[in-house]
């Protein structure tokens, strides 16, 4: 009996490792593959191993020596501001609104938790006229702004519903025993919900942040010129045979990206794992 239930435990142990090597190499292959062709000397992707006999580093050197086609650098800070400024707005939004449908009983509620629901079943392309249209009334086209407050729009729903069912988790005693001692809504927010709330705004900081720096989609509809350009559009330009179809040098400026996700992640990754009880604990 004892044997038979140890090879059980085996096997299950077993298929569990077969699935996770199975999936590490599904998402380490491609990423191995595109460090390699970066250091890939010529504009070719093709090689017969990941990692290149001769590697070079020109193609890193070609991002930042400043052609008036790849405007690299530019590129990049303009993805950087449009990502942080939208990381900050989806926090103190998401973090608004969910506290309000947690905290609050009103008129309409149910109806606008609905709404939020049925918000997130459509496609963000199908909306992509009627913004069109809506950046050219506005005379904002071309214009970050209008970019950081779509992008903020857009992550309401979605982050709303994660945020408002963390705060539920969240004792309704805390409240009212600040009410007692004469603490008001708005400190009750910033001073227990909020720390009591930081590993679900992680996840919100870490969708609002990553989200704009990999569409391609919406940004192509309200930038135009090549100034205002972010990472997705100007790296696509590069194998769409719009600056001679440079892969490896596309495939160095995609290696790029991960760099500031990969801070982001390393800066919140602690309040990822840290729990409801270890916030109220701290103080």
């Amino acid at each position: 009996m004892k044997t038979n239930m140890k090879q059980k435990k085996f096997s299950r142990l077993l298929f569990s490792y077969l699935i996770l090597g199975f999936m590490t190499v599904i998402i380490i292959y491609p990423l191995l593959w595109t460090v390699g062709a970066s250091f890939n000397p010529g504009n070719s992707l093709v090689s017969t191993s990941i990692f290149p006999e001769n590697p070079t580093l020109d193609h890193y050197k070609e991002l930042f020596a400043g052609k008036d086609s790849l405007q690299y650098g530019k590129w990049y800070l303009n993805s950087l501001k449009i990502s942080v400024f939208t990381m900050i707005g989806t926090i103190l939004s998401v973090s608004f609104t969910a506290y309000a449908f947690s905290r609050f009983r009103f008129k309409g509620r149910k109806n606008a938790l609905t709404l939020f629901l049925l918000l997130q079943m459509i496609p963000q392309f199908s909306a992509l006229i009627a913004l069109f249209v809506l950046a050219q009334i506005l005379g904002m086209m071309n214009n970050h702004w209008l970019l950081i407050l779509l992008y903020i729009g857009g992550q309401i729903p979605m982050n709303t519903y994660l945020m408002k069912g963390y705060m539920d988790s969240i004792p309704m005693d805390l409240d009212e025993s600040a009410k007692i001692d004469g603490a008001s809504n708005t400190r009750i927010f910033w001073q227990i919900i909020m720390p009591l709330s930081r590993p679900m705004i992680a996840v919100v900081a870490m969708n609002g942040f990553t989200g704009p720096l990999g569409d391609f989609v919406l940004s192509s509809t309200i930038l135009r010129t090549p100034e205002s350009y972010t990472l997705p559009i100007g790296l696509y330009n590069l194998v769409n045979q719009v600056m001679g179809a440079s892969y490896t040098t596309f495939a160095a400026g995609a290696i790029l990206i991960s760099i500031p996700v990969a801070v982001i992640f390393l800066m919140l990754q602690k309040h990822f794992v840290s729990g409801l009880t270890a916030g109220g604990t701290k103080g």
